[in-house]
């Protein structure tokens, strides 16, 4: 666990911990979600990277997990990593957050993981390698295995930083949009790599999988990836402009992050 932990670029835990302040909450308030959020990333990039998935043998620079310590330990490894997290949530308690609201978080965060959003996004992924898959398809891989998670992420902080109704409905539309347009400069990036991501460059292709360049093409998914941060926007347009300014921020980090080469 303790090995595959650092590293990343803690996008989901900053996402929530940004959204909370945002709404009003604080940062001591958003914490052990943002912790939460970072344990259950790690245990999905352990996941991930095993032969029976993607099989990658390595992970923010280094061997991956199953390389170092054999598959089973890999396996057991994510299954505390899951058990911690859900720790982690449970400690909110403690910090003035009503009942109520915690459950709905640790919801928010558990579904994202599971069959309605993970575990879906990467069943159909791998049934999809090799074969011709139609873009509402590859729309609804993008959207369970990595677009969930970050509305998630973003929703939580929302909801734990005290946020009513329609703010978290307007956060959610946020997380969707981004969370898209992440996975498409994902698809992006291992076309025309880069110099974070070099370890992956061109593992999509390898395996033949599905992604935006395949179908649309490289210009077609910057522009349709340009189209949903615009939308995403608008969204925050909604909120306090100095209050919304780290989200705004990310979202331009997510940009250039595609737009390295």
């Amino acid at each position: 666990m303790r090995y595959s932990l650092p590293g990343g670029k803690r996008l989901m835990s900053t996402l929530c911990i940004a959204s909370c302040e945002m709404i009003g909450g604080s940062q001591s308030v958003a914490m052990s979600m943002a912790c939460a959020i970072e344990l259950l990333v790690t245990m999905a990039v352990i996941q991930d990277d095993l032969p029976c998935l993607d099989n990658d043998d390595l992970r923010r620079g280094k061997p991956s997990n199953h390389k170092v310590f054999g598959e089973a330990t890999a396996i057991l490894a994510c299954q505390a990593l899951h058990c911690l997290a859900m720790q982690h949530i449970a400690m909110i308690k403690a910090k003035n957050v009503s009942p109520d609201r915690l459950l709905r978080a640790m919801v928010e965060i558990n579904s994202a993981v599971g069959s309605e959003g993970i575990a879906a996004g990467q069943i159909m992924d791998i049934n999809s390698e090799g074969k011709e898959v139609s873009l509402s398809e590859l729309n609804f891989i993008h959207r369970h295995k990595t677009g969930k998670f970050i509305e998630a992420s973003i929703v939580s902080g929302v909801v734990i930083g005290g946020g009513n109704e329609e703010e978290i409905e307007r956060m959610r539309n946020f997380g969707k949009y981004v969370g898209m347009a992440y996975q498409l400069w994902n698809d992006i990036v291992d076309v025309i790599g880069s110099p974070e991501m070099r370890e992956k460059t061109g593992r999509d292709m390898m395996r033949d999988k599905a992604t935006y360049p395949k179908l649309v093409g490289i210009d077609g998914s910057k522009k349709h990836a340009k189209e949903l941060i615009a939308e995403a926007k608008q969204e925050l347009a909604y909120f306090d402009p100095t209050r919304a300014a780290p989200l705004d921020h990310l979202v331009n980090f997510i940009v250039s992050f595609g737009n390295n080469n």
